[in-house]
């Protein structure tokens, strides 16, 4: 959710950071909870004590997986992806996070409410007219099946895991000379020459031995792909038979038991002016504080304009520049003693300082809205769906709960369970490992069809949920086993694969020996004319240029300085196996002296970024040699 909700981040290096510690792949997801209760045989990774469930590895995993295939669409190979090696990686990120919550812990450093507010309240998804708005809060946590306080532990633990990364970007010290050398580092330039070999006309004749002798090593390389028909049972709570209808006497009753939901509280428009201090400062720092908060308020009270002393004053960073306002905000949102001074004020009134963990306010009351209890009426419509939506939902509760248990009594079919609840048993495939149509093109239908219990016992499978109150139980009723393809079939394919190995080999061998003449002395001109190819010739081109193959650039910018006007010699391997033969002629820096200021401080943060980045996967990784971490491999699932 806080993936779907928040469009941004404090701090450029809070970007890497996280790609260190989360999901990120490309992209951001939110922090799942974990399940820190007595130890249990369900999870996957015990981090000094604490659980990661299977649970919440499955659920991290998923959301990565289905972000990876939005990215890759067609391109998205399932089969290539959920490899032992990837899962790994989630769940390495996982304990990253717990690690770096454990550590911040011990350390005693704490997630103000003031910031968990500002991170709420700049959330746009909660936001009407560019501003944060109580009722938008409450229907989206609402349509998430959300509590505030759900979601506000939620945002404590993302901006605890962004602590690390935003202290240590701080603490980065990044000096002029510093910035002078990364400038000119990637300003840089280079001259050079090169040649594209072409590949080499050589005897590429495969005999029937050579086919016969790779075909007989490599039988594995060539069977017929393992499939699998499937019988499945669905059950899809939207497709249910429910009462269209309910009588008001019945909403009424709910309506009365349920009167709290459709309270809207109390609303209170509020600005404030922070200033900052910290909690276990000595009393000088304290003193100094109150003195100032005193004055603003004495100011304020004396009609100088609010928003503009909270700009000129104001420490909040998230309110300061829209003169200290807040929003509309209401009860259990704030800091306690920010909160009982807030509501104690009358429309109009400035506070005196108000003592926080953060430092003194000086608050602002500008309107009220009083609490409100919407009519019967106006939430008929709403209590009618929620009704209708229970009854739905009670009734596949009920109905899987059957299923699961018809299935259990008879694993070795359907057809029984599936009669007796009023279902059809519905087929699918043949499908491979790597999927297939329709149901088939679900990853957890696939895994369970070709799981032991099922493939190879001929068992029902556990239901599967395709989901929200979605499942399927599947059987296996016709398995492909792999076999060998005969010889004639794959003969031409071989005789393809080993063709390429030698122009491959051939190719290799002639870059080698050419480079080896280069580096001997010769000249690329020479060589070049001896095999009547063209010099082509570069100048000023710079690390990203688009233009060339990656490959030669890379290359290129791997050698070393020429010395004393002498070219440095190279070589670079292309695509679709080519080589290049390379002249480094001249290497030129950038000048930092032609940048302007932007320009050298963008170049600043950016090495702040690096070396913070640095920091942290130095940080994890000394805590993870004094953890005691346990990985139950075999659930990672």
């Amino acid at each position: 959710m806080l993936q779907t909700l928040h469009d941004k981040l404090s701090g450029p290096v809070a970007w890497g950071v996280l790609i260190l510690i989360t999901v990120a792949f490309g992209g951001f997801f939110g922090i799942q909870q974990y399940i820190n209760g007595p130890r249990n045989a369900s999870y996957v990774a015990m981090v000094d004590g604490h659980e990661i469930s299977q649970q919440a590895f499955r659920e991290r995993y998923d959301a990565y997986r289905s972000q990876m295939q939005r990215m890759l669409r067609q391109g998205f190979d399932a089969a290539a992806f959920d490899t032992p090696e990837r899962k790994r990686e989630v769940l390495d990120r996982m304990i990253n996070e717990q690690l770096l919550l454990d550590a911040n812990e011990k350390l005693g450093t704490a997630v103000t409410a003031t910031a968990i507010r500002n991170e709420i309240m700049s959330y746009p998804a909660f936001q009407v007219d560019g501003k944060f708005n109580p009722d938008q809060y409450r229907l989206l946590l609402n349509a998430q099946h959300r509590t505030a306080a759900q979601f506000e532990d939620e945002v404590r633990r993302d901006l605890d895991l962004r602590q690390t990364a935003m202290q240590l970007e701080a603490a980065g010290v990044v000096t002029e000379a510093d910035v002078d050398r990364y400038l000119r580092l990637r300003d840089q330039t280079r001259d050079f020459r090169f040649v594209t070999l072409d590949k080499p006309a050589i005897d590429t004749k495969i005999d029937d031995a050579e086919i016969e002798a790779y075909y007989r090593a490599h039988t594995d390389q060539f069977q017929t792909p393992e499939r699998v028909s499937i019988d499945y049972v669905e059950l899809d709570a939207a497709k249910l038979a429910a009462p269209s209808s309910v009588d008001d006497a019945t909403l009424k009753k709910r309506y009365d038991e349920q009167k709290a939901r459709f309270v809207t509280p109390e609303q209170r428009l509020a600005s404030h002016i922070l200033v900052k201090v910290a909690k276990n400062a000595d009393a000088a720092a304290q003193k100094a504080a109150l003195e100032k908060a005193e004055r603003i308020a004495k100011e304020a009270k004396a009609g100088k304009d609010f928003a503009a002393l909270a700009k000129a004053e104001s420490d909040d960073s998230g309110s300061k520049a829209q003169g200290g306002d807040l929003g509309w905000l209401e009860k259990g949102v704030t800091d306690p003693a920010f909160e009982s001074a807030l509501f104690a004020l009358k429309k109009g009134d400035i506070s005196d300082p108000v003592r926080s963990d953060e430092g003194y306010h000086v608050i602002q009351l500008r309107d009220v809205r009083p609490e409100k209890v919407r009519p019967f009426e106006e939430v008929k419509g709403e209590l009618a769906k929620k009704y209708l939506d229970e009854e739905r939902e009670r009734e596949y509760t009920e109905l899987s709960g059957k299923l699961t248990d018809a299935v259990l009594q008879d694993p070795t079919s359907l057809a029984a369970a599936a009669r007796n609840l009023g279902l059809s048993v519905q087929k699918a495939g043949p499908f491979t490992r790597a999927g297939g149509e329709g149901i088939a093109a679900n990853p957890a239908v696939v895994k369970a069809a070709f799981s032991t219990p099922v493939l190879a016992e001929g068992n029902a499978s556990d239901p599967i949920e395709l989901g929200p109150n979605h499942i399927v139980i599947l059987r296996v009723d016709q398995h492909e086993k792999p076999e060998a393809k005969p010889l004639a079939e794959v003969r031409d394919e071989i005789r393809r694969k080993l063709t390429d190995q030698a122009l491959a080999k051939a190719a290799r061998e002639r870059a080698e020996t050419l480079y080896a003449r280069l580096d001997k002395g010769e000249t690329l001109a020479g060589l070049a004319a001896e095999l009547k190819l063209k010099v082509q010739e570069q100048k000023e081109v710079g690390r990203n240029a688009v233009n060339l193959e990656r490959p030669l650039v890379d290359a290129v910018f791997a050698l070393p300085r020429p010395q004393a006007d002498k070219p440095v010699v190279g070589k670079a391997e292309l695509r679709n196996d080519t080589y290049a033969l390379i002249e480094l002629v001249a290497v030129k820096d950038g000048d930092p002296s032609k940048l302007d200021a932007k320009t050298r401080e963008a170049a600043r943060n950016q090495l702040r970024q690096s070396m913070a980045e640095e920091a942290v996967r130095g940080y994890i990784d000394s805590l993870r040699k004094r953890a005691k971490i346990e990985i139950a491999e075999d659930r990672l699932q």
